[in-house]
Order: C-alpha cells, then structure tokens, then sequence
C-alpha cells in the first residue's frame, strides 16, 4: 500500500517516542490562517536558532481522508 509517511517522518516519531533528544518543543502558529500549534525541532548554531516543523495540528478548515478518500472518524 502506498503512503505519504516518508523516513524523515518516522524518523522524528522515533526520536519523539524515545525520549533520546532533548530539542522538541511545542510552537504555538498559523496554518492557513487559522490557529494552530506545532511540534518543532529547535536547533541552535551560534547565536541562532533554526526552528524545523515537525508535525502540525489538525485545524477545523483541513480535510483528513485515507488513501480513498474516506473522511477520518466516518464509518
């Protein structure tokens, strides 16, 4: 079956789920314009810091479907 989960996703689920790093952090933003929250890599080089979206949260305007197009929590 296909899907959309690359590396990079299960990648950072791992990291999250195992507690092996310490630079995650919860960031409150816009999607689409709509409020929203974040969970983000925040890594620092220098005086910097990059800020590297992780996951987003579900916002009322977003369509969540599976591979055939039925709608999450429809039966």
């Amino acid at each position: 079956m296909k899907t959309n989960i690359t590396k990079s996703h299960r990648d950072a689920f791992e990291a999250l789920q195992k507690g092996s790093f310490q630079n995650f952090a919860l960031f409150s933003c816009f999607v689409d314009g709509q409020p929203a929250a974040a969970i983000v890599a925040v890594s620092s080089m220098g005086d910097d810091y990059t800020v590297t979206p992780l996951f987003v949260s579900v916002t009322a305007a977003m369509n969540l479907t599976d591979h055939e197009g039925v709608c999450a929590g429809v039966s």
